[in-house]
């Protein structure tokens, strides 16, 4: 009934007829197939005849997609010109700042294989006793020369004093000695001056005997008196060689007390060593810190017996770095003092400066306990990694760092600015 509605509506039914899309959605098939007839019976005018022929269903089902595809996309463009445009802005800042931040990154090497580092070591007594104080606590933050415990000193306090006590007896030697040096200059002096008087009645005595033995020969002396001073003569000779051998006892007693001087010069310089190694005993009662750290671990305790060398607590010095394991294919720009940024998985909104110090002499495996054998078995090449020491330009004092932590480094290794950087500047 619809169709012959239709046809009797003739041209007329067409002409107010767009698109199929004009008619109003329906779900009745009879409507769909009527409108479907109506379509292909009633050419428009303007149609040529080979436009008014069949087209072949397969033909017309490829074309139907693509024209509706374009038509959606224009429709699109036509109901929202904005949102189009803001998508196509979009798109371009997208790819632009992509762009952008690969041609920065390619300035850079990183690698989340790296950790804090420090030369860490423990602390114990060289002398044993009795634990008295502790004046720190644990992760305390102590600095040069800062009291970590105390030891009974009593005994070495004693010790100490007994070897003062053997200094002070060997000086008193010496000063002994060199006393009897004095009063054996002033014998020698002495035995010298008998000398001297031995020589000259030595010389009278001589003038005497010459004189009487020619007076005994010319006939005006007596043969007693030649006797006599001839006598005395042999007496002054006598002593002066007294006199002599006393000057020589004296001069070999000085170097006897010499060599007594030098001995107990040496028992000296024992006694010293002794006191200087109850005082260093003395002052290891006292446990200090060598450097500014923190104590870890402390074991340490008041009333407990201290071995020497037994571990009262660990230290970890202020001066830290980062060795970050780079691969070895990572290197290739890397060279020391390029600039680092050092990002800390702990403090994630802290951004630490530094500088590569330098580069280890080989991969990490080359220097552990069981290295590598590459030239036995199967040979599987893979990249290694290489130790960097990085050191911190401005280390954070306000937060805890230590041995262990992760740390994030990225090395600029192109100090030519990137085009972003450039932008940048501009802007």
């Amino acid at each position: 009934m619809f169709e012959d509605k239709v046809l009797e509506r003739g041209e007329r039914v067409l002409e107010g007829i767009e698109s199929p899309r004009s008619f109003p959605a329906s779900h009745d098939p009879s409507f769909e197939s009527d409108r479907q007839e109506v379509t292909a019976r009633a050419p428009s005018p303007q149609e040529s005849p080979a436009a008014r022929a069949p087209a072949s269903p397969d033909r017309a089902e490829t074309v139907r997609p693509e024209a509706d595809g374009k038509e959606r996309r224009a429709s699109f463009l036509r109901r929202r010109p904005v949102v189009s445009a803001i998508g196509v802005v979009l798109l371009a800042s997208a790819i632009a700042g992509g762009y952008l931040y690969m041609g920065y990154a390619r300035h850079f090497e990183s690698t989340d294989d790296a950790f804090v580092a420090a030369r860490q070591f423990s602390i114990a007594p060289k002398v044993s006793g009795y634990i008295t104080t502790v004046p720190v606590t644990d992760n305390q933050h102590v600095k040069a020369d800062d009291v970590i415990a105390r030891i009974d000193d009593r005994d070495y306090r004693t010790a100490f004093k007994q070897a003062q006590a053997q200094v002070a007896a060997a000086q008193a030697t010496i000063e002994n000695i060199d006393a009897q040096l004095d009063v054996q200059q002033a014998q020698i002096a002495a035995n010298q001056a008998q000398v001297e008087q031995a020589q000259a009645a030595l010389v009278f005595a001589q003038q005497q005997a010459a004189r009487y033995e020619h007076l005994e020969q010319t006939g005006y002396g007596t043969v007693q008196n030649a006797q006599q001073y001839t006598s005395q003569l042999h007496q002054q000779q006598a002593a002066l060689a007294s006199a002599q051998a006393t000057l020589r006892l004296a001069q070999r007693q000085v170097e006897a007390l010499k060599a007594q001087r030098n001995s107990a010069v040496a028992s000296l310089a024992q006694a010293q060593a002794q006191r200087d190694q109850a005082e260093l005993n003395l002052s290891y009662t006292t446990v200090t810190a060598a450097q500014p750290g923190r104590v870890v671990n402390l074991g340490a305790a008041a009333g407990q017996f201290a071995q020497a060398g037994t571990n009262l607590t660990m230290f970890v010095p202020d001066e830290i770095w980062v060795t970050a394991n780079f691969k070895e294919n990572q290197l290739d720009h890397m060279r020391p003092g390029d600039p680092v940024t050092l990002a800390i998985d702990a403090y994630p909104e802290r951004r630490i400066r530094g500088h590569v110090e330098s580069v280890q002499p080989g991969s990490g495996t080359a220097f552990s306990l069981l290295p590598a054998q590459n030239a036995t078995g199967n040979y599987v090449k893979i990249v290694q990694r290489v130790p960097v020491k990085i050191v911190m330009d401005d280390p954070p004092t306000d937060v805890a760092l230590g041995p262990g932590m992760s740390v994030v480094p990225a090395v600029r290794i192109d100090s030519t600015p990137s085009l972003l950087e450039r932008l940048g500047r501009l802007l």
